[in-house]
């Protein structure tokens, strides 16, 4: 790194904090601190979702896998890009149509409010999680950047998100996602990835010179291609952080139009990084950290002023995907938890105060577990199998079965819920098996209560009508 790299990275921070002030100024009601009033066009819409899907995982861990894998590493963030896809095709209509402002009060609003309330600590955990995995890896960047130890660089980064993000909420987070989806999108498709492919004489060459299990679309396993179907595909569709970004549309056809984009964006950026990381393993074929590609790909090939552009535009995906999730988070604990049993009753202007105290509160612990959490994709699997396995059924349910009973989603999510941990527990964080535990322990129950407690509401109608034609 030179002086100037660090100039230029230094100078992108501080102009994330500027506008994080500005964005403060905007943010006058609790909507407009966790929805920017819903009230965004198509541009920033497509650019703030996309910032947040694609964060610090995708970015480090696709050249990852395309370094260990070949081609087939894209299906990781591939998987992510079909969910959203999958989002705006199928549930954006009816999800706009309950007028919600998280995932937990819709599902209250269809089963109970233990739904809500258990729903909104899976998800609020979930949110949690997929900060902490943006902050671990903010931290590895900023330590190559500036020299520093690891502990130090995840406070500086954590710390930046965290500032901007409490003062001015969605619009803070959304005005900064914006200059991060454009730092995004030139780092990676014109300077990464071309620079990349011409350090090793073409893609012709680059071909000519992997090994013939890299240039494979299976070699990274069946089994793992459908666990990351499993783990993003499904959990895009109840990722509360997504569904944040989906309220901030101004209209129902710009959520659903700019979801799809935004998938087919994923699916190019997951091509990408797959392919710099088969050009890092033609250059550098002995990195001893495989997590480290990225940035050891970039402090080799690229030139002094790029470098710091480049790594800038990481630093933008972690950014954007963490200060995404910890709004998440926080709108959850303060909305579904906070609101509902502890401090009801209470102005608009105090609930505003509230959120940004949680916020804080959320970015303090994201910023200690991170130090304990040393791998970005083991903590991501966790965090999306947790949430794939107990809400998604439920949720789906919400939609397409009509005779679900109130009480049958709370006891589907908690016990979901007790059966993905427990899988996690028995068959390692890293197994597919648990979600699909998870998964089917969900449906079960909530077909088993639903049919048993309308069959009981049915036998105490007939029971009253015979007894009112008895007294007749």
């Amino acid at each position: 790194m030179q002086l100037l790299d660090t100039i230029v990275v230094l100078l992108y921070f501080a102009v994330l904090i500027g506008v994080g002030i500005i964005g403060s100024k905007k943010a006058k009601t609790s909507e407009e601190y966790n929805l920017a009033g819903r009230n965004l066009g198509m541009f920033m819409y497509l650019g703030c979702l996309s910032a947040v899907i694609l964060g610090g995982a995708a970015t480090i861990g696709t050249t990852k896998l395309g370094y260990v894998f070949g081609i087939s590493g894209l299906w990781f963030v591939t998987m992510i890009g079909l969910g959203i896809i999958l989002l705006g095709t199928i549930f954006v209509k009816k999800i706009d149509a309950f007028k919600v402002t998280t995932i937990s009060e819709l599902l209250g609003k269809r089963y109970k409010s233990e739904a809500r309330l258990i729903s909104a600590i899976v998800a609020a955990i979930y949110t949690l999680m997929i900060a902490v995995t943006q902050v671990i890896g903010m931290g590895s960047i900023i330590s190559v950047i500036l020299g520093w130890n690891i502990t130090t660089s995840m406070l500086v980064g954590g710390g930046i998100v965290l500032f901007y993000t409490i003062l001015g909420g969605m619009w803070s987070v959304t005005m900064t996602d914006i200059i991060q989806f454009v730092v995004m999108t030139v780092g990676i498709f014109f300077i990464m990835l071309p620079i990349s492919i011409s350090e090793v004489d073409g893609f012709s060459s680059l071909l000519s010179k992997l090994p013939e299990s890299h240039l494979s679309f299976s070699s990274i396993g069946y089994q793992q291609i459908f666990q990351y179907f499993m783990l993003y595909t499904l959990g895009m569709v109840v990722s509360q952080d997504i569904w944040q970004r989906v309220f901030t549309a101004k209209t129902n056809k710009i959520a659903r139009n700019g979801s799809i984009y935004a998938g087919i964006y994923s699916i190019a950026y997951a091509l990408a990084g797959s392919i710099i990381g088969m050009c890092a393993l033609v250059l550098l074929p002995n990195i001893e950290d495989t997590q480290t590609t990225f940035a050891t790909m970039a402090l080799t090939i690229l030139p002094t002023g790029v470098l710091g552009l480049v790594l800038a535009a990481v630093c933008s995906a972690l950014m954007s995907t963490a200060s995404g999730t910890l709004l998440a988070s926080s709108t959850l604990i303060t909305n579904d938890i906070l609101k509902q049993y502890f401090v009801k009753n209470i102005s608009d202007k105090q609930l505003l105060t509230i959120s940004r105290i949680t916020t804080l509160v959320i970015g303090v612990v994201a910023v200690i577990f991170s130090i304990w959490i040393q791998d970005v994709l083991v903590a991501l699997d966790v965090a999306y199998a947790i949430l794939s396995g107990a809400i998604f059924v439920p949720l789906v349910m919400t939609f397409f079965w009509k005779k679900a009973h109130p009480n049958a989603g709370f006891y589907s999510i908690l016990i979901s819920t007790v059966v993905v941990l427990a899988g996690l527990f028995f068959e390692g964080l890293t197994s597919t098996n648990p979600i699909l535990y998870g998964m089917s322990s969900g449906v079960i129950t909530i077909v088993l209560i639903s049919l048993l407690s309308n069959r009981n509401n049915n036998d105490q109608k007939t029971e009253v009508y015979y007894d009112y034609r008895k007294r007749a």
